[in-house]
Parts: structure tokens; C-alpha cells; sequence
């Protein structure tokens, strides 16, 4: 039975084959930041107030002139269409369908054009090299699809150290092996259900986000010189040409230091999504709750939100009370989409916004734009 996010997961795990799970389980070198993402919120207790009507509870939100009807959203996710039959699709049909914010990961294989046919309103996360060429073109494909919020990943200017993934067979590109093979007829709902049927309906999954430049390459291909060239050089001189070229709203995800939290104000971000990449990247990098105070003093009027280690509603509401706009939740809604597609996702989303709700009563607060420090004490 499923009743919380963790129970995806726990599904999820069986499901798949191992080396796919460990993929999207697993963080880079240690796992310490994955672990510290999660242990963050443990840190903080509630402050509940009693003999208050709660009989009319309200969550919904404003973001970037939508009101969405929940603060939480759908994370952006690489590689999502080994985890489930055009997961891409289902990932952003569900949080559409549930009026949340989905955001598009550049390593997708369902070209955005498509992604945005099914959901208008999908934001779209990309890396940009530190050349002019590149970043131009992109935006005039974001342009022409009509995306209305670019989201700049900036915490990956090199790969990460995935011991485990290696140690587990797996890597990126993907490499067909003996190893992986016998791992995939182990787990027959998954070879069936997404790995056979995928092939049959769509081919070898496409990597088409990346950019505007060059064919889309197959998952099992080495990416394309533009998907990760110069990324190293990227800077915030880049970062101010894509704001002069860019009329939507954008914002930079992966910033944890409130000094680079102010320098995004200065520079013209919307926002910025507090993030370790989910401990996928640095390893020991500190939890984004931990800095979501000063960084939200850093911002000044512009919205932070955060993402990782969000596994239930009262997660939510203690980021919310510590000054976030948006919460964004990823694995869980992998682990779903891989459960049971567009239906898993939005029960997970459901889930999320029934236990927010309960939360919001037992604090007494009828509203989550009414959620502050008041209602939290430090641990």
C-alpha cells in the first residue's frame, strides 16, 4: 500500500533493476550531503498554536504571475526514461494535471516541444557553456517553444565523482553489458513495462534538450561536444548576457552561498532553487535548508526556493517557514513515475498536498503564505 512518499521508493527499489535504482538513490563519493539534505529538517521542531479555526485551510500559491495550488513542484531529473515509459511525459502531464510546477531536465528524451504540447506551463532547466554561440541559439529554441521560465543549473561546471554508480555498472553515456543485461531479466515488470515497450513505441531513448545544435544522440552514445563543452567557463559574466537575451523569467539553480544568492538579484535572476544537486555533485556540500535563512535575507525581493531531502508535508512547511517560496521535490516523483507513470505522479503530488494540509491544522495556520519563524524552534 502506498500512503507516503518513502513507500514509492521502497516499491520502486524492487521494481527496478539495481543499478538503475542506485542510480537515482545514490549521491556522489560518500553520500554525505544526500543524508544531510535529509537530516536538515530533522533540526527543526514546530511551534503549534491551539483553538484556532481550521476548518478552512488554503495552500495555494503565487509564482511568476501563476497561482499554482500547492508550493510544491516537480524537481528536474536527468535520465528519467530508463525509470519509466515516457517518463518525461508523465512527470509533467501529472504536476499539470495537479496545477504544480514541473521543470524540464535538458538531460530528458522527449524533445521539450512535445513536453510543452502536453503541459504549457513546463519550465525548462539547461547548463549553458561559456560561449555566445551556444547560449543564443538555446534561448531561440526556449523562445520559439514558448517556454516562460529558464531555469540555469550552475553547480555543474565538472562530473561528479559516482563511485557507486560505477561500482554498480552503470555510467553516463549508458553502456550496454553482460552485467546489465542480467540485471534487467531479473526484474521482468520493468524489462517489459518500460525498457521493451520503449523500444518498440520510441527506439533507443534520445538525449534532443541539450541544445539547439547538432541531431539528438542516442542515451548509450557519448554526449555531444555542446551538451558539456566549456561548461567550466561559465560564469556570471554568462549569466548576464542570458538575462539581456532572455524576456521570461529566469532563474539559477544549485546556488547554496547567500553572497552567490545576492549576486543572482544583482545580475537580474527571478529567483534562484537553493540546491545541492540532491549531494549528486560536491560531496560535503551543506543542506540548502541549513543556508535558506541568510540566503532569504541575501535575496532581498526576490524569491528563493529549495529543493532536497523533501520526503513529506511538514518538510514543506518548515521550508516555507524559513522563508521559502517553491519546494521542489524530485526522487519521489521518479520513484512514482517508475511505480505506476502519470498516475503514480500525481498520486505522490496528492499525497504532499493532503499531508501540507493536515500540517497546516494541527499548527494552526490556515494558510501557507502565512507560515514564518514564529511557528519553528531550532532543535
Amino acid at each position: 500500500m502506498i500512503f507516503a512518499l518513502d513507500d514509492f521508493e521502497a516499491v520502486a527499489r524492487k521494481r527496478l533493476p539495481r543499478c538503475l535504482y542506485g542510480f537515482a538513490a545514490n549521491g556522489s563519493e560518500r553520500g554525505a550531503s544526500v543524508h544531510a539534505n535529509a537530516q536538515a529538517y530533522q533540526r527543526w521542531g514546530f511551534m503549534p498554536q491551539t483553538l484556532v479555526d481550521v476548518s478552512n485551510i488554503r495552500q495555494d500559491c503565487s509564482l511568476f504571475g501563476r497561482r499554482y495550488a500547492s508550493p510544491v513542484g516537480v524537481a528536474p531529473m536527468g535520465g528519467c526514461a530508463l525509470f519509466a515509459h515516457r517518463a518525461d511525459e508523465a512527470l509533467a502531464a501529472a504536476a499539470h494535471a495537479q496545477r504544480v510546477p514541473f521543470v524540464l531536465s535538458a538531460a530528458s528524451s522527449t524533445p521539450l516541444e512535445r513536453v510543452l504540447e502536453v503541459a504549457p506551463a513546463t519550465w525548462y532547466q539547461g547548463y549553458m557553456p561559456g560561449e555566445e554561440g551556444p547560449i543564443t541559439s538555446l534561448l531561440a529554441r526556449l523562445k520559439a517553444a514558448k517556454v516562460e521560465v529558464l531555469v540555469l543549473t550552475v553547480d555543474v561546471p565538472v562530473a561528479s565523482n559516482r563511485d557507486r554508480d560505477r561500482r554498480l555498472g552503470f555510467s553516463v553515456p549508458l553502456r550496454p553489458t553482460l552485467r546489465l543485461a542480467i540485471d534487467g531479466l531479473m526484474h521482468p515488470r520493468w524489462l517489459a513495462g518500460t525498457f521493451v515497450r520503449t523500444l518498440l513505441a520510441d527506439g533507443v531513448p534520445l538525449l534532443p534538450n541539450f541544445s539547439a545544435e547538432g541531431p539528438a544522440r542516442p542515451i548509450i552514445a557519448a554526449p555531444s561536444p555542446v551538451a558539456r563543452q566549456h561548461r567550466d567557463r561559465f560564469t556570471w559574466d554568462h549569466v548576464r548576457l542570458a538575462r539581456r537575451l532572455w524576456h521570461g523569467r529566469l532563474v539559477l539553480k544549485g546556488v547554496l552561498s547567500p553572497a552567490d544568492v545576492g549576486r543572482a538579484a544583482e545580475a537580474g535572476a527571478d529567483a534562484v532553487i537553493l540546491s545541492n544537486h540532491g549531494g549528486r555533485q560536491l560531496d560535503g556540500a551543506v543542506a540548502p535548508l541549513d543556508v535558506l535563512p541568510q540566503a532569504v535575507e541575501a535575496a532581498g525581493a526576490m524569491p528563493v526556493c529549495i529543493d532536497g531531502g523533501v520526503r513529506r508535508g511538514t518538510d514543506v512547511l518548515k521550508a516555507l517557514a524559513l522563508g521559502a517560496r517553491m519546494v521542489f521535490v524530485g526522487r519521489p516523483m521518479l520513484y512514482a513515475a517508475s511505480v505506476a507513470g502519470q498516475r503514480g505522479v500525481e498520486a505522490a503530488i496528492q499525497i504532499l498536498r493532503a499531508e501540507i494540509a493536515t500540517s497546516l491544522a494541527l499548527l494552526g495556520c490556515v494558510s501557507a503564505d502565512r507560515l514564518c519563524r514564529d511557528h519553528l524552534r531550532a532543535l
